[in-house]
């Protein structure tokens, strides 16, 4: 098994055994091996294995990965490569030799001096390997090394929850359909991506109900909501607040004051996202992915759970600013919201015409749903589910040679390995949604449409042909198996 040996950073010294992967390295506390390290991303880097090597893939990191001095996106790794992450360095080091003998091995070899003493290790040599160097910089291994981290055990009370999540998300929907008729698929989705903790944009024509839906759900989640109607002349200031002067009433001297802003909640709507200039979309960006805000000099850390759901018209497009890739790429759905079914069409012009306006009980509270996504991060998943996952995002890519040939015709751009994370996550979700602890195969097909939609970019001939990029994931879908029976042997829950 590989051994990651570090030399430097909050790990140095220490030893972290990889018996099976992917993991991730990062701040965060999601990460498989947490680094402490202010100068890395939360989640930054994934190691992965890859046609019986290892891998290293930068996870869109806000300061780069190294592999012996170079940056990279993704690079396969050698014995005793060095791999740099912000101010944390580590020896890849195989399972072929183990780290102590590769440690201990130049201090065998040194040869002795002309008086008879032991000569030092070796002064390197400017023009040798960053691998020589790092081998004479390395610190003896700490006694207890640590273990790759592995899925945490799930609780007790855990288990239970999972085991009533079926009879809770029939609840939800129950009290949800007391203000929002039909739309079944748009609530799972949210609420899968709730469990995920990701964000959702929510795309839908005039009246179709999305800002209610949003609000009832916070509703009923028990969520501090707020709505941000996004406007051309709206400011980063408006969403995240500003500092005010103001005159301190006990000494009388002026100093400033930070007046939150509305993001300063659990569920936020970022209605019509599409309407304000790219500086204040960007004000959504830190906050999407490092859940804090920054503000002058200080950065304000929000509440747990943090959610953003951000809705679109499709149709108007003068006045609009598209989203850019990068912030596309953090939304974890792209829900479409669509006509309502006759009979509900009537339910609801009859329901919205008689001024009873419904009572909302609470069904879930803020604990529940950080437990929740606690145990959503600890349900297993098989080796194959997760080569499914990927083959299906790789088959996104026109450049990849296995790409099917809908790809190669109609696509520009695939999705990212950030895709590969969503499914996997949005598969779980969907399972403990459905009071379940193991994933499939289906969990995965049913989360790729909201999870690749806005992840594909189409050419030319798609646009001439009038296929939407929902047209080809579901061609895509279509079009990649299942891992066969080769891929099922030996495939363990990670």
């Amino acid at each position: 098994m590989p051994v990651l040996v570090f030399t430097s950073g909050a790990l140095s010294g220490q030893q972290v055994e990889i018996d099976e992967g992917p993991v991730v390295l990062g701040r965060g506390e999601s990460a498989d091996i947490p680094l402490n390290d202010g100068a890395a991303s939360s989640l930054h880097a994934r190691l992965m294995p890859e046609n019986g090597d290892w891998q290293i893939v930068d996870l869109d990191s806000s300061n780069g990965t190294e592999v012996n001095g170079s940056a990279v996106t993704s690079q396969v790794l050698s014995h005793q490569d060095i791999v740099t992450i912000g101010g944390s360095q580590f020896a890849f080091l195989l399972e072929s030799e183990a780290p102590d003998a590769v440690l201990e091995a130049p201090v065998a070899a040194a040869p002795a001096a002309s008086d008879g003493s032991q000569v030092p290790e070796f002064e390197p040599d400017p023009e040798e390997s960053p691998v020589v160097e790092a081998e004479l910089v390395v610190a003896p291994p700490a006694p207890e090394p640590i273990a790759k981290p592995s899925v945490p055990e799930a609780k007790a009370e855990d288990v239970e929850l999972v085991e009533q999540m079926s009879l809770l998300a029939d609840r939800i929907r129950q009290e949800v359909g007391k203000t929002i008729v039909g739309q079944v698929d748009v609530i799972d989705q949210v609420l899968m991506c709730v469990l995920a903790g990701g964000h959702s944009l929510l795309i839908g024509l005039p009246g179709m109900a999305k800002t209610l839906l949003v609000s009832t759900l916070a509703t009923v989640l028990d969520l501090e909501f707020k709505r941000v109607q996004f406007t051309p002349d709206l400011m980063p200031t408006d969403i995240i607040g500003t500092d005010v002067l103001e005159t301190n009433k006990d000494t009388g001297d002026k100093e400033f004051r930070f007046i939150r802003g509305p993001i300063f909640c659990n569920l936020l709507l970022a209605d019509e996202i599409n309407r304000t200039p790219p500086k204040t979309q960007a004000a959504l960006l830190e906050a999407m992915q490092e859940k804090r805000v920054t503000a002058g000099n200080e950065t304000y850390k929000l509440d747990a759970p943090f959610f953003v759901l951000a809705t679109q018209n499709p149709i108007e497009q003068e006045g609009t600013y598209p989203l850019p890739e990068a912030q596309l790429d953090r939304f974890m759905f792209n829900i479409w919201v669509d006509y309502p079914e006759q009979h509900e069409e009537e339910a609801i012009v009859s329901a919205t015409t008689m001024g009873h306006k419904p009572e909302l009980k609470a069904v879930l509270s803020k604990e529940d749903i950080l437990q929740l996504q606690d145990v959503v991060r600890k349900v297993p998943v098989s080796e194959h589910v997760i080569k499914y996952a990927i083959r299906l995002v790789r088959a996104t890519r026109p450049s990849n040679d296995d790409a099917p040939e809908v790809t190669k015709t109609y696509v520009s751009t695939g999705a990212g390995p950030r895709a590969g994370q969503y499914l996997v996550l949005a598969a779980k979700a969907m399972a403990v949604l459905d009071g379940r602890i193991h994933v499939s195969c289906s969990d995965i097909r049913r989360a790729a449409p909201p999870v690749l939609r806005h992840r594909l970019l189409t050419n030319f001939a798609a646009d001439s042909e009038g296929l939407a990029s929902i047209d080809i994931v579901h061609r895509i879908i279509e079009s990649v198996e299942e891992p066969g029976a080769e891929d099922y042997a030996g495939s363990r829950p990670s």
